[in-house]
């Protein structure tokens, strides 16, 4: 789908405030309510919006505890170890990268004993995996989702 400025407009709208209604986001572009309705339509049925989320703060609901994790994939091995991954609870993002690493994963825990577990009893002992490090987040200093559009 080609995208245009007001697709873009409504993009970064939606971005800052997935909750702006249409009538708002009309009124900020100078359009109709249905001329923006039906467009964030055509973006989601071509899936350039693929969806709205809550931004949840981590540590008010008890995951205090959050960490990169680099790993190393035995060869021959990536399809199978990547599909466990998904299935651990605390695995939050698992990116294929170049470099040392060839999976990044950010993961969130309760707390350093709960991320110890997750990567000793649950990372540690899956098959496919020859070599792993860990780097604990300290703080963000910044974290934005939105893309420069």
């Amino acid at each position: 789908m080609e995208l245009d400025e007001t697709d873009r407009a409504i993009l970064r709208i939606l971005q800052a405030d997935a909750r702006t209604p249409f009538s708002e986001i009309a009124r900020q572009i100078d359009m109709s309510s249905a001329t923006v309705h039906d467009r964030v339509g055509r973006m989601e049925e071509a899936g350039v919006i693929e969806g709205y989320h809550a931004k949840v703060n981590t540590k008010e609901v008890g995951l205090g505890t959050s960490a990169l994790v680099g790993l190393r994939v035995q060869q021959g091995r990536e399809e199978n170890a990547l599909e466990r991954l998904r299935e651990i609870d605390g695995v939050q993002e698992v990116h294929l990268t170049t470099g040392e690493w060839d999976v990044m994963l950010r993961v969130f825990a309760e707390d350093t004993d709960a991320l110890r577990e997750l990567m000793f009893d649950e990372i540690a002992e899956m098959d496919g995996f020859s070599r792993s490090q860990t780097m604990v987040i300290l703080g963000t200093d910044f974290e934005d989702r939105s893309l420069p559009l």
